[in-house]
């Protein structure tokens, strides 16, 4: 902690480690056992879960680069085993928003020079390769993937165990379990090897694939097929989670 700032009022578990040179503002929770390399800069409103990882230079609870923003009290929250990595920066949400929390899950790796807008969420074991960014109010759900120098669209949604590849600009949502890339995105199969680490039985991939055949390669418009989706595989979880995320997009889904 030698030459660092760091607020009387911050609520910070003793167990945890701050290099040289951080400063922390009064509105601050630190859990148990969170490392905070130097030169990281975390300001009011800002509540960090239990061993998390934060390198030098990352900027966390900066208030929101958004013209609606007027002053208010807003909020992140980053889960536990969570890592932030040099010059990551992530802003506070936004009243406007409906939400005013940006949240990050447990166990996800936020890499070197990504930007988390206001009122973004991410979710668990998701990773955010160097140089992405995302802009406001962008959900990614568990397991998600985004690959390096890619730049989400506001209010954009990419589904759980979707993979997204690097120096992609994403302005329509990505549905799950697929494999996105190519300018302008699109769908390029599903994400069979993530899949499989994460331990989908070959009868569980095999039964999504089938479902973006439908969606994708039978000729069908969206609507059509997702009514095709649900007669053939009534009651399949996955086939629920792809009809759910798909009906509830707004912005549509990559082609």
């Amino acid at each position: 902690m030698d030459n660092s700032i760091i607020s009387p009022k911050a609520k910070i578990d003793e167990s945890v480690q701050i290099g040289p040179f951080c400063y922390i503002s009064d509105q601050v929770e630190i859990g148990e056992g969170t490392w905070i390399g130097p030169h990281v800069t975390i300001y009011d409103y800002v509540k960090i879960g239990k061993n998390c990882k934060i390198f030098p230079g990352a900027v966390i609870g900066a208030i929101p680069q958004d013209l609606k923003f007027a002053g208010e009290v807003s909020y992140v929250e980053i889960g536990d085993n969570t890592t932030i990595r040099e010059y990551a920066t992530i802003n506070r949400g936004t009243a406007a928003s409906g939400k005013g929390t940006t949240k990050i899950g447990n166990n996800s790796l936020i890499m070197s020079y990504c930007h988390v807008a206001h009122d973004c969420k991410i979710g668990d074991h998701c990773i955010m390769t160097s140089y992405a960014g995302l802009a406001g109010e962008t959900d990614i759900d568990d397991w998600a993937i985004i690959g390096g120098g890619t730049l989400a669209h506001q209010f954009s949604k990419i589904g759980a165990h979707a993979m997204i590849g690097g120096c992609c600009a994403i302005a329509k949502d990505v549905p799950p379990f697929i494999l996105a890339a190519r300018v302008p995105l699109a769908y390029e199969g599903i994400n069979i090897v993530g899949l499989r680490r994460r331990g989908f039985s070959n009868e569980d991939i095999e039964i999504i694939g089938k479902i973006y055949d439908i969606i994708y390669k039978s000729g069908y418009n969206v609507t059509d097929a997702l009514k095709i989706v649900e007669e053939c595989y009534p009651g399949n979880v996955h086939a629920k989670t792809i009809v759910d995320f798909i009906r509830n997009s707004k912005r549509g889904i990559v082609k």
